[in-house]
């Protein structure tokens, strides 16, 4: 008999060890799943060898143009509609990221990436609300809703950059970062113009700029007391124009020039500025606390034209900035070889358009 207990303890505990093994089996195994599941911080960029060829291909083509590539690196190249090369996603990020760094005005607008050539865009006025309970029979009040630009078109932009011969045999990650640069530079530019005082898709195929929107000019302005002529005052009565709804992240657009002149405004001759900028270090320049975008393609007082000196207002309410996906470009082999430089010629989709008027105020110069 006891022979018999002690056979059943050691199977008892042959048992209970594998139990424990089991146990910690599979207590190893939900930590390496839990450590999978956890995101790394540093997260690897995974690329394709397709997208390696690609890239490899492309660096090959800017530093030498079509001579210096094979048929089959040729072929690893992906073109447009129109034949030009497009740039690998990696540098098109790098170019779309220093893009808001030169336009200013970008980063304040509501910027919505589309793969259409056009997009209808329904701006509602503010919905009117009321208190209650639908449980007890409250009838909802309903809302007028009022569209405004009914369809803005994404535009094509041209961008030239001129880059020497030597600095293209750089290396691929200097080379990389030479190309976002100078591509950011030609883009930003040209399209902060045009958001600005672009003139529109019918005839010029261009966005439409907030500073020559029809409905602003219609609605939402007032004019300068004394034609050419800024003052502070004026100033204030285009902020305390614009409905309270829009002030949370409002600014204001105008040229330095405008800026300038309203910073020098005293009292009286040898009085004090009537406006005085924090001169900190660091410090952004702003107006009665709201920051201000320069941008030097809008009117000026000074310069006596007719047209919007001075735009305030919510730029990510009432402004849309459309992006289309793919960066194309085009080498230059000839061009400029003379001075020793490579052209080339950058095309990108784009546009933009005011879809909420309400949310701009402005001061037109009519001389």
């Amino acid at each position: 008999m006891s022979e018999l207990l002690e056979k059943i303890g050691r199977v008892g505990d042959l048992v209970t060890e594998m139990q424990q093994r089991n146990n910690a089996r599979l207590d190893e195994m939900e930590l390496k799943i839990g450590r999978m599941a956890l995101p790394s911080a540093n997260p690897p960029i995974i690329t394709s060898e397709e997208q390696r060829t690609h890239k490899a291909a492309f660096y090959k083509w800017v530093r030498g143009g079509e001579k210096a590539i094979t048929p089959q690196e040729r072929k690893a190249l992906v073109e447009d509609t129109t034949g030009l090369y497009l740039v690998p996603e990696d540098v098109e990020a790098e170019i779309m990221q220093a893009v808001p760094q030169i336009n200013t005005l970008r980063k304040y607008c509501w910027v919505r990436p589309t793969t259409r050539d056009k997009v209808s865009i329904r701006s509602l006025t503010e919905l009117s609300v009321g208190w209650g309970k639908l449980e007890t029979g409250t009838d909802i009040t309903e809302s007028t809703l009022t569209p405004s630009k009914p369809t803005i078109y994404v535009e094509d932009l041209y961008g030239l950059t001129k880059i020497g011969e030597d600095e293209l045999q750089d290396t691929d990650a200097n080379l990389q970062a030479l190309l976002a640069n100078s591509f950011a530079v030609a883009i930003a530019n040209e399209e902060a113009k045009r958001f600005a005082i672009g003139r529109g898709h019918t005839t010029y195929s261009e966005p439409d700029g907030v500073a020559v929107d029809a409905s602003i000019l219609a609605s939402y302005k007032i004019d300068w007391d004394t034609p050419d002529t800024l003052t502070i005052d004026e100033l204030l009565e285009c902020e305390y124009n614009l409905p309270a709804q829009y002030l949370n992240g409002a600014a204001w657009l105008w040229n330095r020039k405008t800026e300038f002149d309203a910073r020098t405004k005293k009292a009286s001759t040898a009085g004090t500025y009537l406006w005085q900028p924090s001169l900190q270090v660091g410090q952004p320049n702003n107006f009665d606390g709201f920051p201000i975008i320069n941008q030097n393609d809008m009117h000026y007082p000074a310069d006596a034209t007719d047209g919007i000196n001075v735009i305030f207002g919510n730029f990510k309410l009432g402004y849309v900035i459309l992006d289309r996906a793919g960066i194309t470009i085009q080498r230059l082999d000839e061009l400029y070889a003379e001075a020793g430089l490579v052209g080339f010629k950058v095309h990108r989709r784009v546009g933009g358009g005011v879809y909420r008027p309400a949310a701009f105020y402005g001061i037109y110069n009519e001389t």
